[in-house]
């Protein structure tokens, strides 16, 4: 019975056209995943007020060190705590963050009812976490950088996208809300398909998976893992392409996390 309108949250004035009086619930994810694709949240949160919506924003890859969408109007917040809050790949969790006390008592009701109990160890791990979460996020948003600008014009780069560039296409509007760019970036590699599964198939210091936001440096294939269920068609309205990599940069050095890629870079062509 639930009735979902897909919005392209780059186009100004889509959500404004989306919303009507059965609207109940905006959400945003920003940056997404994997094209890094920024969402203007006054946008988003005019458009929900316009309606009586609720705003739900998923601030997973930003953290709240880099961005806090309850400041620019945003009613709950969204954290996969397994990937930056909890930062060692080490735990699966949740978190939701309200703007208001009786939306949080509704949740909370919810919460009662269908006992979604996060494990005290696990508590735990995330707890730890957040205590270095500063320390974390601002190296990765360091090397991330740094990795970005290395790649931004690499001869076996069509493109990179990561908001803290010149040459991304929101960079002006992520510089409005973002106080830090992040560890989350992808680039699409020339050659396909096939040069993007030889690329997460040579790099030696970053490791092959799924996941992100820990310690060590993350690269998948959307292609072929996470958005491998797919058709070409879905993923290309997208934006995702056959040679798109995600990566999601850790705490290594950057010089060396620079070097796997160069490296693994030369190997895709073998």
């Amino acid at each position: 019975g639930v009735k979902t309108t897909w919005v392209d949250q780059r186009r100004p004035g889509a959500f404004e056209e989306a919303v009507d009086a059965d609207t109940d619930l905006v959400y945003v994810e920003t940056p997404a995943n994997p094209t890094m694709m920024i969402t203007d949240f006054r946008e988003a949160v005019k458009a929900a007020r316009s309606v009586g919506a609720t705003v739900l924003a998923d601030n997973t890859f930003a953290t709240p060190i880099n961005q806090r969408p309850i400041e620019s109007g945003v009613d709950v917040v969204l954290h996969s705590a397994t990937k930056y809050l909890g930062g060692h790949t080490d735990v699966i969790a949740g978190v939701a963050v309200t703007r208001t006390r009786p939306l949080f008592e509704k949740l909370w009701y919810m919460y009662k009812l269908l006992g979604p109990v996060i494990g005290p160890f696990e508590a735990f791990l995330v707890r730890r976490g957040i205590k270095t979460l500063p320390l974390r996020v601002h190296r990765q948003n360091r090397s991330a950088i740094a990795l970005a600008e290395h790649l931004d014009g690499h001869p076996a780069v069509s493109k990179v996208h990561y908001p803290g560039l010149r040459s991304f296409d929101q960079h002006r509007l992520a510089r409005r809300q973002m106080e830090g760019f992040g560890g989350m970036l992808s680039i699409e590699l020339k050659g396909g398909y096939r040069a993007g599964l030889r690329f997460v198939e040579s790099v030696r210091l970053a490791t092959l998976a799924v996941s992100l936001g820990g310690a060590e440096t993350l690269v998948e294939h959307p292609a072929s893992m996470t958005h491998g269920t797919l058709s070409a068609k879905e993923r290309a309205l997208m934006g995702i392409g056959d040679g798109l990599v995600r990566v999601s940069v850790g705490l290594e050095d950057p010089d060396e996390i620079i070097e796997d890629f160069d490296r693994a870079l030369r190997r895709r062509k073998k």
